[in-house]
């Protein structure tokens, strides 16, 4: 049998999911829970923290726990990256993703320090340098409103962007495109990615960066980009609140055999 905790935790999300409690609605006290015979004071406690841990509601001192106001953000995969977003347009990735989710942005919801850095090992792997070379880090903050939903840092070597708006600590994309713009000006187009995904649980620095719960998990992305030729561009490791966004990929689906064909 599930414990009591879990129980009372099924029981409220079925409620939230049901709308008997509205978005922006709080959620009973701990006490009245008690009160009314739902569990002891560390049972509720518990269903609370599981329902924070799985995105449906949010804890605050002197607003208690409330459920979430909106859904998940869709973070799109291949499409987020479309040359004619950015390179066309100015419809850069965060931007993109807002777009596909129907929500509201804005440029300033971006912020950024940039730093010149000797290369973390992942960092100098991925461009082929020694350990230790510099690099520019360009440190990205993403947030809706108030509220943050991930970080973003790139990895450029010095040669690719010296002097380009991308070392620009100002708040907001790059300029126009932003930095795949900025690369594709300077004569370095992108042409392929490679992403990677790892879940785990935040640690205390970046949960309060995130303004995440304790125990709250997050999506850590390294993301490698390319030009045609094979030269690493861009090196990006990113930290996304899991409960904050919904990934999804359409692709064309690979047959190597047929290809393999002469």
């Amino acid at each position: 049998m599930a414990p009591k905790w879990r129980e009372l935790a099924d029981k409220l999300a079925e409620q939230i999911r049901r709308g008997d409690y509205a978005p922006g609605q709080q959620l009973p006290h701990i006490r009245d829970l008690v009160d009314a015979g739902e569990g002891s004071k560390s049972t509720v406690h518990a269903a609370y923290k599981a329902l924070e841990a799985e995105g449906l509601v949010t804890s605050s001192r002197g607003h208690g726990t409330v459920v979430r106001q909106q859904a998940p953000l869709k973070r799109l995969g291949i499409a987020r990256y479309d040359k004619a977003k950015w390179r066309d347009g100015d419809e850069v990735a965060f931007i993109a993703d807002r777009v596909a989710s129907g929500r509201a942005y804005k440029r300033g919801e971006q912020t950024q320090s940039v730093s010149r850095v000797p290369a973390p090992p992942l960092v100098a792997a991925a461009h082929g340098l020694p350990e230790g070379a510099e690099v520019y880090a360009r440190a990205r903050l993403v947030k809706e409103g108030d509220q943050p939903t991930h970080t973003l840092t790139s990895y450029y070597r010095p040669e690719h962007v010296e002097g380009t708006r991308i070392v620009d600590p100002a708040p907001g994309p790059a300029g126009r495109g932003g930095g795949f713009r900025v690369l594709y000006d300077a004569g370095y187009e992108i042409d392929h990615m490679r992403e990677e995904l790892f879940a785990r649980v935040a640690t205390v620095e970046e949960a309060t960066l995130l303004q995440l719960a304790p125990g709250e998990w997050v999506v850590e992305l390294h993301r490698t980009t390319y030009t045609a030729d094979g030269t690493v561009v861009e090196y990006a490791i990113g930290l996304h609140a899991a409960t904050r966004f919904a990934w999804a990929y359409d692709f064309q689906v690979p047959d190597s055999a047929r290809e393999a064909t002469p």
